[in-house]
């Protein structure tokens, strides 16, 4: 998930990145981190937590510089603790580099136990830093080209933004797993994965990174590369479905768009006799808006989350049913009492969220409670950038829609077709990943890979 910025030839390039961030926080809670280069060398400051936590005004003073780049982390590969932030920064033959990645490599375990053999030591448990590494084994007068080597050996999701002496550079996978755009803020360059990055900067977008493409910023001018692999595009569609903000605009489509389109498919595949539409938020309210428009039903907010919950919260010995749950969400009875609730939702991974929040709807007094999830079951883990589980933990992979719907303790349960979720983007329906919901894996896994990901499962709460 992870959300990168970066930007070239601004005096503020520290603050703009902070900014930047800022905006991209909610692709990643566990830690963030800055770089930026003075003209002499690169600064960095990295810490756990939020972006607004980490970067004061005293420390955004130590990262002088018009180039710098910054990441939000959300852990897919190697473990949320200090020495996995992001950037990475490294000292080579061809200058100090400092990285930042958003997805997931396929090979790189593979490619870290080869070099290890052949006594690379590594600093980090994080797929990213196996790029650093083929970069210092194959250094190039122009560290462009080094990077392209290295790019070719590696398989997999990623968006890249790497800060050198000379340049900042920007990549994006052959498949085109996850978005990068650019944009221009006066003079300068700067990168996002979200276009809701440059709304705050008041940038003017000017486009997505192609599949493949490498985008060279030195000073005011840009150039542009490919990747001698190439791939059949293959677009993460779960960036419509729940990653990305809605106020953002994702592989060309608005991802608001998107959202109310599969809600109201989702009206017209899997009505519901029903009385109000409830949205569980915040993932779930755009599809439970067009759920309403589309079936008639009224949206009513039934459903009301705390947006400052923190990364941890101090539950107490006595234990509250469904804690977890209601510290994040908590219904409001007068709109929901003795009505027939349709509940909008963008997915059910393991389904124990799922019961929680219809047991708390039915608390509050609703007649019946009728999910509706704006994408199909969930039944294979992601290996290109999504924190899902192992396939034996996801409820879809082994249970009917009527087994799910009881353990839930629903009145009825449907999800959106495939083809209903694919009709609400544009494009090609080819030209989007699916494997989370058909096992399609376009991309290869290493044999080695998938085994570490099976022995060492990211076991993250799927509370909303």
């Amino acid at each position: 998930m992870c959300g990168i910025f970066g930007i070239e030839g601004s005096e503020d390039a520290a603050k703009l990145t902070y900014l930047g961030l800022y905006a991209l926080q909610h692709r990643g809670q566990e830690s963030a981190g800055i770089v930026s280069w003075d003209g002499l060398q690169l600064h960095l400051e990295r810490g756990m937590g939020h972006v607004a936590d980490i970067f004061k005004e005293s420390v955004l003073r130590r990262l002088p510089g018009s180039r710098a780049l910054g990441h939000t982390r959300y852990s897919t590969a190697g473990t949320s603790v200090l020495a996995n932030a992001q950037p990475i920064v490294v000292k080579t033959s061809m200058g100090p580099l400092g990285l930042v990645h958003n997805g997931n490599l396929t090979n790189a375990v593979e490619i870290r136990r080869r070099l290890e053999r052949e006594g690379s030591i590594f600093q980090t448990t994080s797929d990213t830093e196996v790029i650093l590494h083929l970069m210092a084994r194959e250094p190039r007068r122009d560290v462009v080209e080094s990077f392209m080597l290295a790019l070719e050996k590696v398989h997999g999701a990623y968006s890249l933004l790497l800060i050198s002496d000379g340049a900042l550079i920007a990549a994006c996978d052959p498949n085109g797993f996850r978005p990068l755009a650019l944009a221009r803020v006066g003079d300068a360059t700067c990168f996002a994965s979200e276009s809701c990055a440059f709304d705050l900067l008041e940038a003017e977008e000017r486009r997505e990174l192609d599949p493949g493409e490498v985008v060279v910023a030195r000073g005011s001018g840009v150039e542009s590369y490919r990747l001698q692999r190439t791939a059949e595009p293959t677009r993460c569609i779960f960036e419509h479905v729940y990653f990305a903000r809605p106020d953002s605009k994702v592989f060309g489509d608005p991802v608001s768009q998107t959202r109310l389109a599969m809600g109201a498919r989702l009206a017209r595949e899997a009505p519901a006799a029903a009385d109000i539409v409830v949205p569980v938020p915040d993932s779930g309210l755009f599809a439970a808006m067009g759920y309403s428009r589309e079936s008639g039903l009224p949206l009513e907010f039934g459903l009301i989350r705390n947006h400052y919950v923190g990364r941890t919260f101090i539950e107490p010995k006595q234990s509250i049913r469904n804690f977890g749950v209601k510290v994040k969400l908590n219904p409001i009875r007068d709109l929901i009492a003795g009505k027939r609730v349709v509940l909008v939702d963008d997915s059910i991974v393991r389904g124990t969220t799922s019961r929680k929040i219809v047991r708390m709807v039915r608390d509050a007094g609703a007649a019946e409670v009728h999910v509706r999830i704006s994408a199909p079951p969930t039944e294979w883990p992601c290996h290109y950038g999504i924190d899902t589980p192992t396939r034996d933990e996801l409820i879809a992979a082994h249970h009917s829609v009527d087994e799910i719907r009881r353990y839930i303790e629903a009145d009825s349960l449907a999800y959106l077709s495939l083809d209903g979720m694919l009709q609400a983007v544009s494009g090609p329906r080819e030209s989007y990943c699916t494997a989370c919901w058909t096992g399609d894996y376009r991309e290869p896994i290493s044999a080695e890979d998938k085994r570490q990901a099976e022995l060492f499962p990211i076991r993250l709460s799927d509370a909303p």
